[in-house]
């Protein structure tokens, strides 16, 4: 061991706080010819067993350990002030039980303890000190605090109850950062030793890796608390001394005591923990007395190959199979815990997904109704699941629906108890453009240079910095040629990746034998208990891992289902047929807007190619249209196309690609024909399908030979051989995992088939699920226009909480409308399904008035036009509220005074008739649209822009909503500003981003300062604009549109420019002839009329006779009598 080692080190998961990443702080101890290193992040174990990987690998000895915060009090005593105080404390796991005592310690701090800080106190420690070495801690430590309180009789005080605590194994901890504080510190450490006895011990408080880091850790400091660097602030380190030393360095400062300096030697060689990343920690499922486990899962495997295939003789040595390897590989209870719980949701009425991932390739699954996919159907393999060649934890991942998630969680937790289950941390970190934003903030850079830098960054995940810099030429030019902007970019690089807080993983449980705290520490979100390892570390410590998924579609085809059955009682989803005609030719024309899987624009064009015609050319949809595999679609589909042409390299690999015409598509593929080519297991051959997709190059090599000696002994040319393993080792980087596939395209199918055969109740299934995303509501809502579907305003005594479908169409959401929200638009459902329908305006008053009900809530259900049924104006409604009001209020004191209401006879508020009788009249049309607007975040029972329809269709202008990567370069459109955001540049001008929508979307659209100069004056919230521009994509979609031109269109002349209205009638005959020939008298005008009748084929024109003003009225009332499709302007 070397002479020195350091002991107090904070890694990146001191958050926000510490600046040593794990990785470079093991290169950087190395470097020095330092031998071992401890962690000792504030008051987690979020990085030891990262820290103790990384450190193994190099050869460093890791020293497992934390700084602790211990309270003043007991930890569960939690008054502010007094308890807002806490001392720091270092404990260093010497042996095994050491480290189990610190899990303890640490995991109680958050559960137990939590007040501002994680806290653990004087009794805990007492409670699990074996095994543990403690240092006193930094200035922040209790006896070093007391110092320099002048308190030494304090000081010596807890000195000595520590050493009561530990024994030998406490230490004083000297530090030396060339802060005056230190020096006195010392000093009174140094006069507590030699009063005890208690040995010293040298350290440096490490929050960074080099000197020069110092400024990088206080750059994650002032984001964390939201600090400019400039300014001043006590949190941060006022020298920057705060690194990892050398041997040389430490020894200059503490010369004058080596024997400090040697105890860290003594300390890290009696510290030998041992992480065990090798055995595996499973739950038992607890049966009755002398049954047997796997002759459990067995009778219940044959009972459910019974149910599913309706006999107990049919695949049983594919079952028999997989039972003997889950038998072997020890994950009977595995099977039966998952089965257990899946039974359990599905017995109660929550929605399960059909199969996730590898499992679905499993018949045991299958039988257990873990899954509802036959393997055996789609000829998915075992293997791939469970590999008995391939020792590693089974991965089972359930889809749920959503809103229900949570009941089965808690069945779980009741079955083995809460201290035996947690749910999985995971780390937020500085994404790219998240570190350029902050680092922006914290530098004081202006933000119209932040915000135009950070906009080169899309927020999809993978994208890193110095990849976006490296490939975009105009991020490049501002990089060279503007100061701050490369201050921005190089300062943010060096923060991005780092964790920033904790949070739950959407899906990862933990079950354990035990409580979770004997293996992993524990930490507290909100009020919910996860580890403090992620997911990967908490599998690679042999834990029992499964991902309770909430998926929205499955939530939304349960919904539909639901709504189904309330017309047709026996429909469920399990039993619709697997080749609806309907179906697939919805998908074939692409119109799987709203399916799972299929909705993307790209994926929908692919549809029309594929013309898909049967579930496994779902299944390969589904595969091909994804990075990689896209390369292979021209091909698959030419050899669709012509089957007859695709030549094969050796016969036997048509039974294995002629599903998919002769093009390797999934990653079984690559295992079947290892296995029929070269003569491998299925065993070795997904071994070599794994060393494929994670390139590892040695193990290839290996099998390169094995795979052309077996083929060759197949009777395949050497060359043939080799050509096939380079197409398989070239596929398999990117290959896609056709279980998982699978269950994706069922979810795909059940999805397009309530599209084809129920649209009205998929739809307001599928608005149900997006309320609170506006951008989704109003695509959705296009959608059932498209499909002929009315989506119907909100209205009290029809609508509910979800978008509900009837015979009239879909009514809006009352729990989607502003400041009313799901409970009292349950409240409203509730009440009128209880007591009848709500007979006026005051009567809703009345029967909801109370602490859900309020001013602002009846105020925007109006706006909406939530209350038009009952016939009063909507001016007039907003004018009486508080009249309504003040008589329920007041009917409500009595009624409380007397024991008497005007309610016992059932009867109804006696309103004061001043409430209607002189009625206000209504508010104009784009007045009662703006409000609508307001109140829902959308224009729904009409568009300002829908007037002009038949007018700007025949400009060329892009729907908005049809924008994507195809139409790259300049577009046009017509539109109405929705939003305005004025920024200013570095040099001081003013630009905008605009919203601008048509009647089918919205998109962000950049204006520059020089176009803005021009138009500043005209920018206005609901003013009609024609915008020419250049336009961008990310993944395939548009997302903004940089204004080349810009023109703001007059409404009244927008319909005055053009000459002809042209009719068409059914007949000259018609009573609805005469009524349009007298509606366009009362608009007199300069615009000439061409009627055409259909009976006759004749074309009349009206010139000389009668000629209009197009106006807005006019144009709606013509539009309801002939209908939108037979009126044009031009």
């Amino acid at each position: 061991m070397n002479e020195f080692v350091h002991l107090h080190v904070h890694t990146e998961y001191s958050l926000l706080d510490g600046a040593c990443r794990i990785e470079d702080l093991i290169s950087r101890v190395q470097s020095l010819g330092q031998n071992a290193v401890a962690i000792t992040d504030h008051g987690v174990m979020y990085g030891v067993a990262e820290f103790y990987k990384k450190a193994k690998e190099k050869g460093i000895k890791p020293i497992i350990g934390c700084e602790v915060y211990v309270a003043a009090r007991s930890k569960l005593q939690k008054e502010h002030g007094i308890d807002s105080k806490y001392g720091h404390l270092i404990l260093l796991a010497k042996d095994n039980a050491g480290y189990k005592n610190l899990l303890k310690i640490v995991s109680d701090a958050f559960i137990e303890g939590f007040y501002y800080k994680p806290r653990t106190d004087m009794q805990t420690l007492a409670q699990y000190a074996d095994g543990l070495i403690a240092l006193s801690g930094c200035l922040a430590g209790d006896v070093q605090r007391m110092i320099l309180e002048g308190n030494s009789d304090g000081a010596l005080e807890k000195a000595l109850e520590y050493r009561d605590i530990f024994g030998s194994d406490f230490y004083l901890e000297l530090q030396d950062h060339m802060l005056e504080e230190d020096k006195s510190v010392i000093q009174g450490l140094m006069r507590i030793s030699e009063q005890t006895g208690i040995e010293l011990v040298a350290t440096n408080d490490v929050h960074y890796i080099d000197k020069p880091d110092a400024y990088i850790q206080k750059v994650l400091m002032c984001i964390s608390m939201n600090k400019s660097i400039y300014e001043d602030n006590p949190l941060t380190f006022q020298k920057d001394e705060f690194y990892i030393k050398s041997y040389g360095e430490m020894h200059e400062l503490f010369e004058y005591i080596p024997k400090a300096l040697s105890n860290t030697v003594k300390i890290a060689e009696s510290c030998n923990v041992t992480l065990d990343f090798e055995s595996m920690h499973l739950p038992h499922f607890h049966l009755k007395k002398g049954k047997d486990s796997f002759e459990y899962l067995k009778q219940l495997c044959y009972d459910g190959l019974e149910r599913r295939y309706g006999r107990r003789d049919i695949h049983t040595q594919r079952l028999d199979y997989e039972l003997s390897v889950i038998r072997d590989m020890q994950f009977v209870d595995y099977f039966l815990i998952v089965g257990d719980f899946v039974g359990y949701a599905k017995s109660n009425g929550v929605a399960v997904g059909p199969g996730r991932g590898s499992a679905t390739g499993s018949i045991v699954s299958f039988c257990l109704g873990i899954t509802d996919i036959d393997p055996m159907k789609y000829g998915l393999i075992f293997e791939r699941f469970l590999n008995p060649s391939r020792a590693s934890m089974p991965d089972i991942d359930i889809d749920f629906c959503v809103e229900r998630r949570q009941e089965v969680l808690n069945y779980v937790i009741k079955k083995y108890g809460h201290q035996c289950v947690a749910q999985i941390i995971t780390f937020g970190t500085l994404a790219a453009r998240a570190a350029i934003k902050d680092v922006g903030r914290v530098l004081e850079i202006s933000y119209s240079t932040v915000d135009a830098v950070s906009k080169h960054f899309p927020t999809k995940p993978g994208i890193t910095i110095s990849s976006v810099l490296e490939n975009d030429n105009e991020l490049q030019k501002k990089y060279e040629g503007n100061e701050d902007v490369r201050k921005l970019i190089d300062t943010a690089l060096r923060v991005e990746g780092y964790p920033r807080h904790g949070s739950t993983h959407a899906a990862g449980v933990v079950i354990t034998e035990g409580p979770v705290s004997d293996y992993v520490p524990l930490s507290k979100n909100d009020d919910i208990i996860v580890t403090q390892f992620q997911k990967n570390e908490v599998e690679q410590l042999g834990l029992l891992k499964i991902d309770f998924l909430g998926l929205r579609n499955i939530t939304v085809i349960d919904k539909t289902e639901k709504l189904i059955q309330s017309t047709e009682p026996n429909f469920k989803i399990e039993e619709i047929p697997d080749d609806d005609k309907k179906t697939f030719d919805m998908i074939s024309e692409g119109n799987t807007f709203g399916v799972f899987q299929l909705e993307s624009p790209g994926m929908r064009k692919m549809l029309t190619r594929l013309k898909p015609c049967s579930m496994n050319d779902i299944i390969a949809a589904v595969s091909l249209y994804r990075p990689g595999p896209m390369e292979s679609i021209p091909q698959y589909l030419k050899n669709r196309l012509n089957p007859d042409s695709i030549v094969y390299k050796t016969e036997k690999l048509r039974p294995i690609l002629s599903e998919t015409y002769g093009c390797i598509v999934y990653q079984e593929q690559v295992m079947q024909i290892a296995r029929e080519i070269a003569g491998y297991s299925y065993g070795h051959a997904d071994v070599l399908r794994a060393a494929m997709s994670k390139k590892k190059y040695s193990v290839m090599e290996n099998e390169r030979r094995l795979f052309i000696d077996g083929a060759v002994k197949n009777g395949i040319s050497k060359e043939i051989a080799k050509s096939i393993f380079e197409e398989m080792s070239e596929f398999a980087r990117y290959g896609f995992n056709k279980s998982h596939a699978a269950g994706y395209a069922v979810i795909a199918y059940r999805t397009a088939y309530l599209k084809a055969n129920y649209p009205s109740m998929f739809m307001a299934a599928l608005l149900t699920s997006v309320i609170g995303n506006i951008p989704k509501i109003k695509e959705y809502i296009a959608e059932c226009q498209r499909l002929g579907i009315n989506v119907l305003p909100p209205d009290v005594n029809r609508s509910k909480n979800i978008f509900y479908a009837d015979e009239n169409g879909i009514y809006y959401s009352l729990g989607a409308v502003k400041n009313v929200g799901r409970k009292l638009a349950e409240k409203i459902s509730i009440e009128r399904e209880k007591n009848g329908i709500y007979s006026d305006y005051a009567d809703f008053i009345a029967r909801l008035s109370g602490d859900e009900l309020n001013r602002r809530a009846v105020e925007y259900l109006v706006k909406c036009g939530a209350f038009d049924s009952f016939g009063f104006s909507r001016r007039h409604m907003l004018s009486v509220y508080d009249k309504v009001m003040a008589d329920v209020i007041l009917e409500k004191k009595r009624e409380s005074e007397s024991q008497l209401s005007f309610f016992d006879d059932g009867s109804q508020i006696e309103y004061n008739p001043d409430y209607f009788s002189m009625p206000l009249d209504e508010f104009d049309i784009s007045k009662k649209l703006a409000m609508e607007k307001d109140s829902l975040g959308l224009y729904l029972s009409e568009h300002p822009l829908r007037q002009y329809a038949s007018v700007y269709k025949n400009e060329k202008y892009s729907k908005i909503s049809a924008l994507n990567s195809d139409n790259i370069g300049r577009v046009k459109i017509f539109g109405i500003i929705d939003s305005i955001r004025v920024i200013s540049t570095k040099q001081q001008k003013d630009m905008a981003y605009i919203s601008v929508e048509d009647i089918t979307s919205s998109i962000d659209v950049v204006i520059f300062p020089k176009t803005f100069e021009v138009f500043k004056t005209q920018l206005e919230v609901g003013e009609f604009v024609e915008i020419e521009g250049e336009l961008s994509t990310r993944d395939g979609e548009a997302y903004q549109l940089k204004c080349m031109s810009l023109r703001f269109i007059n409404k009244d002349d927008l319909l005055e420019k053009y000459k002809k209205i042209y009719l068409n009638f059914v007949s000259e005959t018609t009573q609805t002839y005469r009524k349009v020939l007298k509606l366009l008298q009362s608009y007199p005008g300069d615009t000439v009329c061409v009627f055409h009748f259909a009976d006759t084929g004749k074309t009349v024109t009206t010139v000389n006779r009668l000629t209009v003003k197009p106006e807005y009225s006019l144009i709606k009332e013509l539009e309801a009598m002939l209908g939108q499709e037979n009126i044009v302007i031009k």
